[in-house]
């Protein structure tokens, strides 16, 4: 690993031409992440239903199968799915206008879409111009994190944040979900990464994590008495405490800070020029994980900036 960077070192633009290159192909991956980890919840929790119907019906039924890729199945079981395996890998991506499989040629980030003028190449069926641009911003933001460290462990790390913050904050907005598969790997990822460490030492990142959870949840409890609803979910408090074991617990009143700033100024915008409904929530967690990247990226110059104009 330290030969590769310092190859990298030694060349930059090849570092550099890597990074855009992955960025590029994990966006795309990651647009198979947004779309299917939230069905694939819901597959997994129907699933869970229909076993306990059958169950409290047929006590001796072998209600649920699961296969050895861990792909779970229902048989026997009443309004039960084909039981055809759902997951990240299979099956392969198709139209869902005329079930048209993708091919390896139509799937090449950004230049597939552009080749094929944003069309299903056997339907026309208009094809999102989401997915091209969710490829773009993942490779923009993994050159940023690897312009601004450098080949280093910080940047290696850093990168693999940036994608997971990626795929939650689209989740999020798609959703107002943020799945325990993503944020609880990031706090992992965090807390294993501090025993090198990279961006924080293991007694700050088990501190991070530990506050980070507790901090929103202590402010849901206290909102949730108040007004008697509910201003969060349990997905942010997983975020905040991946973001405080990735780096570390100083980091923390900054992110809140300026995920609230960044939340406030959105959400008034969408209801002074887009009329949103004051009533409709907003998701919390995107505003998190921008936060989280802008601190993981300018946290001591933003805290050195702000103390100097405090004197």
């Amino acid at each position: 690993m330290n030969a590769l960077l310092l190859t990298f070192k030694e060349n930059p633009g090849l570092w550099l031409g890597v990074v855009a290159f992955l960025g590029l192909f994990v966006g795309s991956f990651l647009n198979v992440v947004i779309h299917r980890l939230p069905l694939m919840m819901e597959r997994a929790w129907r699933e869970g239903m229909e076993e306990l119907k059958a169950e409290s019906e047929h006590p001796q039924a072998d209600a649920l199968s699961v296969s050895g890729d861990g792909t779970a199945s229902i048989t026997g079981a009443p309004g039960s799915d084909s039981g055809e395996a759902f997951n990240l890998a299979v099956p392969r991506s198709r139209c869902p206008h005329c079930g048209h499989g993708i091919t390896a040629l139509e799937n090449i980030p950004i230049i597939s879409w552009l080749m094929l003028r944003g069309k299903c190449s056997k339907c026309a069926a208009p094809i999102s111009a989401r997915y091209p641009a969710i490829e773009f911003i993942t490779m923009v933001l993994s050159l940023l994190v690897a312009w601004h460290f450098g080949p280093t462990p910080q940047a290696l790390l850093g990168i693999v944040a940036t994608w997971y913050l990626v795929a939650m904050t689209m989740i999020d907005y798609d959703t107002y979900l943020l799945p325990d598969t993503l944020t609880l790997q990031l706090m992992w990822i965090g807390l294993l990464a501090a025993l090198v460490p990279v961006f924080t030492d293991l007694q700050s990142a088990v501190l991070g994590a530990a506050l980070g959870y507790g901090i929103l949840w202590t402010i849901y409890q206290v909102f949730r008495l108040i007004t008697g609803k509910e201003g969060m979910g349990y997905g942010d408090f997983k975020l905040l405490a991946a973001i405080g074991a990735l780096l570390g617990w100083q980091v923390l009143p900054m992110v809140i800070l300026l995920s609230s700033l960044v939340g406030a100024v959105v959400g008034l915008s969408l209801i002074a020029f887009s009329g949103r409904d004051k009533s409709k929530p907003i998701p919390f967690g995107p505003y998190l994980a921008a936060a989280g990247f802008i601190a993981m990226l300018w946290g001591e110059q933003l805290t050195e900036s702000y103390f100097s104009l405090l004197g």
